[in-house]
């Protein structure tokens, strides 16, 4: 693949940030500007933080930018950055979903690093392309599921890797909210609208949207490997296109089985992703909304807390603390630890050397599993739950 430009990968220094989407109104790009200001290892320059120039340059002034840094379009600012001297290193990629790839391949070829929400695409075939690309190119690609950063997921993971539970037979993973139990997309509630959007969100509605989060933080901390899935996706609020709840039987490699269940349509639940592990010997329990506690079960034990840098926990997950046990961490300090991971990765490319021994992000492949699951999932409901394989 041709390099257009030249990235800056210079020694020393911040690592120079760009956005793409994010601008006024956006939540989430507000968190990846706090989350990638938490360990001041970033400096945000660079902008097209909308699909309007006008609404662009007006959140570019918001934040702070100067004025020639803050760009029309992505492409314009992909061009112009990656032959400044002084170019961004890597962008943040924060559009709805089907602006991903253009978005992220702009940049790739031109060997600028890629940050980027989730869900990597909003189709397979994209999704596929999107790969390759990355493959291909110098650049790093990181994609932002978050709650991998949590440290009690990574104690999780280690764990399981270190095979105190035993085999592992029976996974659960869930993640109700409440938000969209009305037609809020009706009211023009931005973040509603796009999400319900097929052309926006993709096939996937809350399967895509939170369900790619359950799925991926199972994958992350099992390591199983799925075989096939059967699954039914609804949509319960009158006129909405894509599927507002979805059940999904899974089957791994090995024997293991498991359950997802995502929704939208769950009052009395906020953001209650949770994860349930168990093994021959043990199981696990987390929950988001409680990110700094982990339960542990060894069989025909009592049940055993282990929480944030106590007792108990490991360099995996101690490695991702930032402050004292006892001092809630969460949301905002777990998703600047894929900022700060990536950091690594990208200073270490800076330097020509591998990515140091224990970072950890979800990358490229991550995000085309990701895609794979929300299609396999929308054809398997399509044939009344038929067993499904991914297709990546």
């Amino acid at each position: 693949m041709t390099i257009e430009g030249i990235a800056g990968h210079r020694a020393g220094g911040k690592i120079r940030l760009g956005m793409v989407g994010g601008g006024r109104d956006a939540f989430i790009g507000a968190v990846h500007r706090i989350a990638a200001r938490l360990d001041d290892r970033y400096e945000f320059v660079a902008g097209a933080l909308s699909s309007t120039p006008e609404r662009s340059r007006v959140s570019g002034r918001d934040l702070g930018l100067a004025a020639e840094r803050i760009y029309d379009d992505f492409h314009a600012m992909a061009k112009c950055e990656a032959r400044l001297e002084s170019g961004i290193e890597a962008v943040a990629v924060v559009t709805p979903n089907n602006l991903h790839y253009p978005v992220a391949a702009e940049f790739l070829r031109r060997g600028i690093h890629v940050i980027c929400d989730k869900p990597l695409t909003s189709s397979l075939a994209d999704a596929r392309e999107l790969a390759t690309q990355a493959m291909q190119s110098s650049a790093l690609f990181i994609l932002t599921h978050n709650y991998t950063g949590y440290p009690m997921v990574r104690q999780a993971r280690d764990m399981v890797a270190n095979g105190l539970l035993g085999s592992i037979r029976v996974v659960h993973a869930e993640y109700p909210q409440d938000w969209l139990s009305e037609p809020l997309e009706t009211t023009g509630q931005k973040q509603a609208v796009w999400r319900t959007d097929p052309e926006r969100s993709g096939s996937g509605g809350s399967v895509g949207d939170i369900g790619t989060h359950a799925y991926n933080l199972l994958r992350f901390v099992t390591g199983l490997e799925l075989e096939c899935l059967s699954a039914e996706l609804t949509a319960f609020v009158d006129n909405r296109t894509l599927d507002d709840n979805a059940h999904v039987l899974l089957r791994f490699v090995g024997g293991a089985r498991g359950m997802l269940w995502c929704s939208q349509v769950a009052p009395g639940n906020e953001n209650a992703l949770r994860l349930r592990v168990y093994g021959e010997h043990g199981g696990l329990e987390w929950g988001q909304e409680s990110p700094n506690k982990l339960w542990y079960t060894k069989l025909g034990e009592p049940k055993r807390l282990i929480t944030r840098m106590g007792p108990g926990t490991v360099d995996a997950a101690n490695r991702v603390s930032r402050i004292p046990p006892g001092h809630p961490e969460g949301y905002l300090e777990g998703f600047a630890n894929i900022y700060r991971e990536a950091a690594d990765a990208i200073e270490a490319a800076r330097a020509n050397q591998e990515k140091p021994k224990g970072v950890v992000y979800p990358c490229i492949s991550d995000g085309l599993e990701g895609v794979a699951f929300v299609d396999a999932c929308v054809r398997s409901s399509r044939r009344n739950g038929a067993w499904t394989e991914l297709d990546f």
